[in-house]
This record gives C-alpha cells, structure tokens and sequence, in this order.
C-alpha cells in the first residue's frame, strides 16, 4: 500500500503538480466544524500554495467575510452548528459584497440548495481537492476579466 496524504479518510497519492508557480495562487476560507478535518485542509491546501483562512461554522464565516477579510474561494462543509453551510449559502447569495465569491462545498450530504460552483463528496482526494480549487479560481478570474 502506498502512503500518502488524508482528508476526511482517504489516502491518496499526491504529486507535487499543483501550486509550482511562485507566491501564493489565491485566498481560500475553509469554512468546517471538524477541526481535524478543518486542520487536514489547511495543510494541503498551503502545500498548494494557497494562503487558508478557517471559520468552524457558517456564522464565523459570515462574520469573517464582512469584517473584510478578502477571500478568492469558499471551501463549505454543509453540516455545522451554529449556522450550517446550507444557511451560509443562503446568507451569502443573497448578499451583494458576497454573492460573487464562489463556493466549493466539500460534504458528505448533497448540496441540494446550497447552489455550490462545484460539489466534492467525502472523502475526497488530495489532487481532486487542489484542481478543483484551482479550476474554480481560474474560471472566476477568467469571467471577472471577461
């Protein structure tokens, strides 16, 4: 068996691939309750070389982004307390400073009317987890600047 790197329960192998250009390739808010898994995200994704932001509810994500702290990318688990990732979503769309910062929800439920750019089951893969992020910044950027 190969050893390799853990998020939410799955190992995979990982290359080096993602994130070697230079500096930083965007601001990510991991917005989940379970710090572990909340932890396991930031590692990989500043290993991509992302700068990581964390909240561990939907609350603390709200409160985050109109306290100013600037964000390319949600990533959004979906079942929290306090506020879950569906009321989050609800919240943020419906908010004109928030509604264009795209979502990645990373959940083990459906996203049903979360309305997420692009949705990753759990477990998920470390190359999954970075292109995806990648991809969905890279589309953002390319309709912003159209």
């Amino acid at each position: 068996m190969s050893h390799g790197h853990h998020i939410a329960g799955e190992t995979t192998s990982a290359g080096r691939g993602f994130g070697a250009a230079n500096g930083v390739r965007g601001r990510v808010l991991v917005v989940e309750d379970d710090g572990d898994i909340r932890e396991t995200l930031r590692d990989v994704l500043t290993w991509g070389e992302y700068e990581v932001v964390t909240a561990s509810n939907g609350r603390e994500a709200l409160d985050l982004l109109r306290d100013g702290t600037d964000v390319d990318v949600i990533l959004l688990d979906l079942m929290m307390p306090v506020m879950s990732g569906w009321e989050f979503r609800r919240v943020q769309l419906d908010d004109p400073a928030l509604a264009g910062i795209p979502c990645v929800v990373l959940s083990a439920s459906a996203p049903g009317q979360a309305r997420p750019d692009r949705f990753l089951a759990k477990p998920v893969g470390v190359d999954e987890l970075l292109f995806t992020v990648g991809d969905v910044l890279a589309g953002h950027e390319a309709a912003a600047a159209a």
